[in-house]
């Protein structure tokens, strides 16, 4: 199982960057993905998770209005559309994948067995 993230930059408060997430090796479609981010100095955290199967989503209180996660199952991809960024959102965003599950319910970081390498957003 691959998980190839792109999209990260740098932007200015207010501003907006689509990240995607692109994954293979795997045929699985119902499965619940994530983004998880984390800065210099702290721990990682959940962004937003969705259950590719139901569309179903689930967002952390920081993000909520602002950011939106969505997935493509034909793709295989899973995309975090962030509007109206701030500097605390400066972190490495990762996306990562428990595979043949239906639902998000119930799992926790450490379920999350597939990961991304990262990539960066600095709002400055």
């Amino acid at each position: 199982v691959q998980l190839v993230e792109s999209g990260g930059g740098s932007v200015q408060a207010g501003g907006s960057l689509r990240l995607s997430c692109t994954a293979s090796g795997y045929t699985y479609n119902r499965n619940c993905m994530a983004w998880f981010r984390q800065a210099p100095g702290k721990e990682r955290e959940r962004v937003a998770r969705i259950a590719t199967g139901s569309g179903n989503t689930y967002d952390a209180d920081s993000v909520k209005g602002r950011f939106t996660v969505s997935r493509d199952n034909a793709k295989k991809a899973l995309y975090l559309q962030m509007t109206n960024l701030k500097p605390e959102d400066t972190a490495t965003y990762y996306c990562a994948a428990v595979l043949k599950s239906g639902s998000c319910g119930g799992i926790y970081m450490r379920d999350f067995l597939h990961w991304g390498q990262g990539t960066q957003v600095t709002v400055s």
